[in-house]
């Protein structure tokens, strides 16, 4: 197990049950009060939490798509690549990554004067939170817009880089058996990914305007509850 594809599976099991623990709980329990309130400087914070935990899920996963590009395209020089000092650094820079794009958002978001205190939504989210505003919220759209960017588009762009390498790297396997091995080494870290990436790119980065008010919850119960609890089934179904 000390090999760098499980210290990314820790690294992301830990953000996985920490994104988990900043919304379910309230959700949980405005669903069984009558009172369903949560104080301002909470609201704050559970933004912030899961907007960093969010956004360094991304990049974890685009690092983890990395490592599976070194071990099928360079498998005699992996152990060389992927020493213990550059997973630490990689995993540190999604953590540190996710956290500041997360304080921007927080920032920019809460700047702004509101002018009711109800949200629609089950927990304290960007676009909830910014339909509550009395201004003109146009700067904080396109800033949310280049945060998706950055959190959604560069990781992706990252994977997909990687398994393109990768697949041809497969096609030039000539046994089944090789072809079968390294393609296994991926399937799982695959399968989260095309569900994460998307579910997110379908949602907040279609040919369409922006996502309604029912979507977003769909994809906020998604990763706050269903993606936690799928992840370490489909690596577990794999060993």
């Amino acid at each position: 197990l000390h090999t760098p594809m499980y210290f990314f599976l820790t690294v992301l099991s830990f953000v996985d049950l920490c994104y988990a623990n900043s919304i379910a709980p309230q959700m949980l329990a405005h669903l069984l009060s009558a009172q369903k309130s949560i104080p301002f400087q909470s609201c704050v914070l559970q933004l912030y939490v899961s907007l960093a935990l969010g956004g360094s899920e991304f990049f974890l996963l685009g690092a983890m798509a990395y490592d599976r590009y070194v071990a099928v395209c360079h498998p005699l020089h992996y152990t060389v690549i992927m020493h213990g000092g550059l997973c630490l650094r990689l995993a540190a820079s999604c953590l540190v990554a996710g956290f500041m794009n997360s304080l921007m958002e927080t920032i920019i978001t809460f700047r702004l004067p509101l002018c009711h205190n109800i949200i629609n939504h089950f927990a304290c989210e960007t676009l909830a939170v910014l339909r509550l505003a009395c201004v003109d919220i146009s700067f904080n759209m396109v800033m949310v817009a280049i945060s998706g960017f950055l959190v959604i588009m560069l990781p992706c762009s990252l994977v997909l880089f990687s398994y393109g390498h990768i697949v041809a790297a497969i096609l030039r396997i000539r046994s089944a058996q090789g072809r079968s091995k390294a393609f296994g080494t991926c399937a799982s870290h695959l399968t989260v990914v095309s569900m994460c990436f998307g579910a997110t790119i379908f949602t907040y980065l279609g040919p369409r305007s922006a996502p309604s008010v029912e979507e977003e919850k769909m994809v906020a119960i998604f990763y706050a509850v269903v993606a936690p609890m799928l992840n370490p089934l489909i690596y577990s179904l794999r060993n």
